[in-house]
């Protein structure tokens, strides 16, 4: 078996540990590198609502913006532009992700990243005592409370995501 879960540190690890923050790490089989956000929440079971995924937007400004939503949801441009007082926001390109991030795409954590970049969480969060966020790496998974992140990474709360439609109720 691999290393225990606890002795696993990443970046986002170690800023969650130095600021004495509460957290626990879950696993999954990430050698077979990206899976989508629904499948991680599975596999570490976590529960969709609870996971959150992170995602790296490019204002008109040319300013990068992070949002972190749950990882069923889609983000709304419209909603993430209004908040951050852009014009108009576009998602980064995948290749770019290690660049801007410094981690690559499908393990990019919005904690420890190269650059504290401007960050929102979606207002869904403040519902759960605690919520799960990329560990920094393809399958490693935090939990830890939403409003300690967002303190963390000096985040404010907002509505981020498109409303969903009847026949996507689950």
């Amino acid at each position: 078996m691999g290393k225990k879960e606890k002795d696993i540190k990443t970046n986002a690890v170690r800023m969650v540990e130095a600021h004495g923050i509460p957290y626990e790490l879950r696993t999954y089989d990430g050698s077979h590198g990206f899976v989508d956000g629904v499948t991680a929440a599975r596999e570490t079971g976590i529960e969709e609502e609870r996971c959150f995924k992170t995602l790296v937007l490019v204002g008109r400004s040319r300013q990068h913006y992070v949002c972190v939503i749950p990882v069923a949801r889609e983000l709304d441009l419209k909603k993430a532009a209004r908040h951050f007082g852009e014009k108009n926001m576009e998602m980064i390109h995948a290749k770019d992700i290690t660049k801007i991030t410094g981690y690559i795409k499908g393990g990019c954590s919005p904690v420890g990243m190269k650059k504290l970049f401007p960050t929102a969480i979606d207002a869904t969060a403040v519902s759960f005592a605690e919520i799960g966020v990329s560990g920094g790496k393809i399958g490693l998974q935090m939990e830890l409370p939403p409003h300690e992140l967002a303190a963390l990474v000096n985040a404010e709360f907002a509505d981020l995501t498109k409303k969903e439609r009847p026949e996507e109720v689950r």
